[in-house]
């Protein structure tokens, strides 16, 4: 009964947390909404990260996930949804779910984009049904602080993943196990 009662005080907490973090509802966005969010924030990215702006001018493409949100109390759960860009204009719509279980508590908003350097990352996101990272091409993910030190000639990976606009408290952000999948809007 005790346990129950603790999980029903964290469900609670949790919800009234999500309504902090996540005043917008993280699924059924328009076309257009996904885009002005997915596009600001890629500026934003741009303005605040130098090492991002240049893989920006030389990436095939770009896959930038603005709003995710994320939270669980043993069991988690994240969700979002995005826009590759192809050339400056949009190539698709995606969305990004994660599932994952163990000792985790803590609800948190956060954005990420995938800058795809070559057509195998290209091909690979485009012929899957539903692309789990971790499980094709490898991926770089940045820490804003050392991507200073990256240049044109250190470029050596297929895909290299920035974090940005965290917010709330959630023990760790990865993307191991991510999986994104083409969506209709």
């Amino acid at each position: 009964m005790r346990t129950f009662s603790l999980i029903l005080v964290f469900f609670l907490l949790f919800t009234a947390a999500g309504s902090l973090v996540a005043p917008h509802p993280a699924s059924g966005a328009s076309a257009s909404e996904i885009y002005r969010n997915a596009y600001g924030a890629l500026q934003k990215l741009y303005a605040d990260s130098t090492s991002a702006s240049m893989l920006g001018q030389s990436a095939k493409a770009i896959l930038v996930f603005p709003n995710i949100v994320k939270g669980g109390f043993i069991v988690g759960g994240q969700y979002g949804e995005g826009v590759l860009f192809m050339n400056g204009k949009t190539a698709g719509y995606y969305n990004t779910v994660q599932a994952s279980y163990g000792l985790q508590a803590g609800l948190q908003k956060y954005g990420y984009a995938l800058f795809l350097m070559d057509d195998t990352a290209i091909e690979w996101i485009n012929k899957t049904g539903g692309w789990e990272l971790g499980t094709g091409p490898s991926i770089v993910v940045v820490d804003v602080g050392k991507a200073k030190a990256l240049t044109t000639t250190t470029l050596h990976s297929g895909i290299y993943a920035f974090f940005f606009n965290q917010k709330g408290l959630m023990a760790g952000i990865g993307l191991q196990g991510t999986k994104i999948t083409r969506i209709n809007k």
